[in-house]
């Protein structure tokens, strides 16, 4: 019975610290790659993965197997280049070999992750999984403590935060109760890990340099979205006021009358920084795709619809009277079902009015970049 025991490196640091040429198959050809990891960065994990390699490989040859080591790492610059560099290399040794099955050593759970791809191929007998013991002495924790230290993204990572928190909870404990604090704390470490979890702070980190791209190159969206935050503030300000003059109503009705109070100037500045995309997307590619079309019927279709339920609610409280219109003398009172149908199919109208003029624009578009292109023929061939 033949066994590839295949040692599997999907971060690729053998290849990038010894420069060999993967895949690395035979008893000779690892032992002198361990030496060359080890020689490289004796603090590498990988020497002990590739150790344990060949430590398998002889207790199978001992027993009386046909069994051979190799290693595969991966290659490129993102994961999914990286299994498949392994993948291939995988396909290489079992056509040079023809293994009956395989046993693969692993030093951490990223390697790990590379197992499917090998049983996608040739049977797993077992999984090596090596495990590096490490003294616990002072000198140590001292010396794993410097390297910490040392990294400038794990200090802002786990230091600042644990810093910060330290410092909160004294003055809460001090100001308020030990559960106050405590709450504190943990709500500020909570939004930590949010906050690095949902990369927000990579996202924070180009939005400067987005912005600046955006003024220099006179981008409407760039006004348009600066009055549309405006607009929110003065819906979020006046749906605030709202709620709070009406605080001898129960906590759902003070939520509802926000909502009916806000929605309009929300989907106002929806609406305006929408129409600041349309005409960058206009200016810049000479053109309009529906979806930037539909945005801003879809945004005054879905702000009805909201307005239209949150009057609903309204209405069905006893102390709150039902909504008027008033046209020149005549005054008309809607009951709140009538209201409400009336939001909503006003919502769907305004809906299907967006996606006619999106296919009548995109199909005009269409037919003049047709007509374009066939006047450039005709000139070419002249």
């Amino acid at each position: 019975m033949s066994t590839l025991v295949l040692c599997v490196d999907r971060s690729n640091d053998v290849g990038d610290k010894t420069g060999a040429s993967m895949p690395v198959a035979g008893w000779e050809a690892v032992r002198s790659l361990v030496t060359d990891v080890g020689l490289a960065d004796p603090e590498d994990a990988s020497v002990n993965c590739l150790l344990e390699a060949l430590r398998v490989t002889r207790d199978l040859t001992d027993g009386g197997d046909d069994a051979t080591v190799a290693v595969v790492s991966g290659g490129g610059d993102s994961r999914v280049n990286a299994d498949r560099a392994i993948a291939r290399q995988i396909d290489d040794l079992l056509e040079r070999y023809s293994p009956d099955s395989a046993i693969v050593v692993v030093d951490s759970a990223e390697d790990e992750r590379v197992v499917p791809i090998v049983e996608s191929r040739v049977g797993v007998d077992g999984v090596d999984r090596v495990v590096v013991r490490q003294a616990r002495d002072i000198e140590s924790t001292y010396y794993l403590l410097k390297q910490f230290l040392g990294d400038e993204e794990m200090r802002k990572t786990v230091l600042v935060p644990l810093g910060v928190a330290l410092l909160v909870l004294p003055a809460l404990a001090i100001r308020f109760s030990t559960q106050v604090a405590m709450a504190g704390l943990a709500s500020l470490l909570g939004a930590v890990l949010l906050f690095k979890g949902l990369a927000i702070d990579d996202r924070l980190e180009s939005t400067p340099e987005q912005v600046r791209e955006a003024l220099y190159s006179g981008q409407v969206s760039v006004v348009t979205y600066a009055v549309g935050v405006g607009l929110a503030l003065v819906g979020a300000f006046l749906g605030g006021l709202s709620a709070t003059e009406a605080s001898a109503e129960p906590a759902l009705i003070r939520f509802v009358l926000f909502v009916y109070d806000a929605v309009p100037w929300l989907a106002l500045a929806a609406l305006t920084a929408s129409a600041g995309r349309v005409v960058d997307e206009r200016i810049r590619d000479g053109r309009l795709s529906s979806p930037v079309l539909n945005l801003p019927f879809g945004v005054v279709a879905v702000g009805l619809v909201i307005r239209g339920f949150a009057g609903y609610f309204l209405e069905q409280q006893a102390d709150i009277p039902h909504l008027t219109l008033s046209l020149l003398t005549v005054e008309i009172t809607f009951q709140p079902g009538q209201r409400l149908l009336g939001f909503i199919v006003a919502g769907i109208v305004v809906s299907l009015v967006g996606v006619r003029v999106a296919s009548q624009v995109t199909e005009d578009v269409a037919e003049e970049n047709v007509a374009a292109e066939e006047s450039d023929g005709d000139v070419e061939q002249s």
